[in-house]
């Protein structure tokens, strides 16, 4: 049986050695429309500081969809790979949004302030289907619902397709999902080496910076020396593990250090994305 091409746009570009290029896109259908035909790797939906709506995020991936680009690659794939970043914080432990985000074709999740080894398992496992424990890749345990309908249909696949699909990568080869947790305060920064050692699944570590500014006492004072001894810690416990670190504020003035400082999963800055995805380019050797 032949190999099914890569699906998952950000994940194609990390198994290349590549940066992922990507931005947080507002849920909205221009926003959709504009980012459809974009050079960016993936968009994430922000729904943590915008209203959840699931008919709209339905219609954002939708909208996603460019008959031009369709035509041309020969695949219902879009072309700029759409996630979403959800409500719920982690000590929440709630795992349905993101389920309903996979149901309507999402291909991977944002999940916001992670801080313990049991939230990040909640997090990994909410994106996976449950399994016998004798199956491969057990763990974390998948705890997702079966509801695979219309997802299987975004993705282009039969559902049993979807099924040998729709799991977290890299833990899993043949995964097309891509799980990202936040790290956004102290206590999950300290907790993340037995994070990365216990709970596989991962796909990024995305800092958040915003939040942590704030604790550590300077609010969006990113480029400040204790934020950046925070953050370095971060990258070097990832670093560690071999496992993506990403960074939320990519603009041209830092993109270049950032690079250098090895983050991989890039989010331009929302507002002024398309001129600082060119500097993100740039810098990473991307054409």
């Amino acid at each position: 049986m032949a190999e099914l091409p890569r699906l998952n746009g950000i994940i194609r570009a990390l198994e290349a050695g590549q940066h992922a290029l990507t931005c947080f896109a507002p849920a909205e259908i221009t926003s959709a429309v504009a980012m459809a035909t974009t050079k960016f790797d993936g968009c994430v939906f922000e729904m943590e500081h915008q209203p959840w709506d699931g008919r709209l995020l339905r219609d954002c991936l939708q909208y996603m969809l460019n008959r031009a680009q369709i035509a041309k690659a020969g695949s219902v794939v879009p072309g700029v790979t759409p996630l979403a970043r959800v409500p719920v914080n982690g000590v929440e432990m709630a795992q349905w949004q993101a389920k309903q985000a996979l149901d309507m074709g999402c291909y991977g999740i944002v999940f916001p302030h992670i801080s313990t080894v049991e939230e990040a398992a909640n997090a990994v496992g909410a994106c996976r289907y449950p399994r016998l424990s004798d199956a491969s890749f057990f763990h974390p345990p998948g705890i997702r619902g079966d509801g695979p309908t219309t997802a299987a249909r975004y993705w282009g696949l039969t559902q049993q397709e979807y099924y040998q699909r729709a799991d977290v990568w890299p833990l899993n080869p043949q995964g097309e999902i891509f799980c990202i947790l936040q790290m956004e305060d102290t206590r999950g920064i300290e907790n993340l080496d037995d994070i990365l050692k216990n709970v596989p699944g991962i796909g990024c570590i995305l800092i958040g910076e915003g939040d942590l500014s704030q604790e550590l006492g300077y609010p969006r004072q990113y480029e400040h020396k204790v934020v950046l001894e925070w953050m370095k810690r971060v990258v070097d416990t990832c670093k560690k593990h071999n496992v993506v670190v990403g960074h939320p504020h990519v603009e041209a003035g830092n993109a270049e250090r950032i690079v250098k400082e090895g983050y991989r999963f890039l989010m331009c800055a929302p507002v002024q994305s398309y001129g600082y995805l060119e500097a993100a380019r740039k810098f990473t050797g991307r054409t």
